[in-house]
């Protein structure tokens, strides 16, 4: 029997991925939720370059960075593939993967700690980025088709923080109006129970996330 363990924390967007991938998989697992501000020997030893969560471990082996996670998750467990056979397709969805770490998720950040002109420009920036997403899911009801595939958990993180941040900083990024495929990509995501059914607390990410912007706020203000 494989030994699988998954070092996380509650709300992290990334090790979400994780914990969506393998119960798609059906894969047993058990869960070691590390507190950030005081990592454990374990973490360090395990992502000795990052410091960070995710790290999957199995057999004693560790595997760092989300993604990479993901794909060592679809090569090892077969049971419901998450990368699509064709290559073309496989690309695509690794791409989609990729666009959501390096400029969705920076520029809705930018927006959600940000205040005044700063947050209208970034704002801005998100759209076009959140534009991109939209026109991608024409005539899809996910990002690789009629299932919930890689792309999908990679971007599943907007699904259910995207309206957090919007509250928590009194602004509108994700609406009906402007992005209708997105908005229902989102609620077909969310309501998949596999993915329903892991979901943190939202009331407590807003209390997290209402803390965060407070403090990069204050970093920011001049001394």
């Amino acid at each position: 029997m494989a030994e699988v363990k998954l070092f996380r924390t509650w709300s992290s967007r990334f090790a979400l991925r994780i914990v969506w991938a393998l119960k798609l998989k059906g894969v047993p697992y058990e869960t070691i939720y590390e507190d950030l501000s005081n990592k454990s020997p374990l973490l360090l030893q395990y992502n000795p370059i990052h410091k960070k969560v995710p790290v999957l471990v199995h057999n004693g082996k560790p595997i760092a960075e989300s993604l990479v996670i993901l794909e060592y998750i679809d090569e090892t467990w077969k049971e419901n593939p998450l990368l699509p056979e064709d290559p073309l397709e496989r690309a695509a969805a690794r791409f989609w993967a990729k666009f959501s770490d390096e400029k969705v998720l920076p520029s809705i950040w930018e927006s959600f700690t940000n205040e005044g002109k700063e947050q209208e420009e970034a704002i801005v920036k998100a759209k076009e980025n959140l534009k991109y997403l939209e026109e991608e899911l024409k005539g899809k009801k996910f990002f690789g088709g009629e299932k919930l595939g890689f792309a999908d958990i990679a971007l599943g993180w907007l699904a259910h923080y995207v309206s957090v941040f919007e509250d928590v900083a009194g602004m509108k990024l994700l609406t009906e109006k402007e992005f209708p495929l997105l908005s229902a990509w989102k609620l077909n995501f969310a309501d998949a129970p596999i993915i329903k059914d892991n979901l943190p607390s939202r009331d407590k990410l807003v209390a997290k996330f209402q803390a965060t912007r407070e403090d990069q706020l204050l970093k920011k203000t001049p001394k």
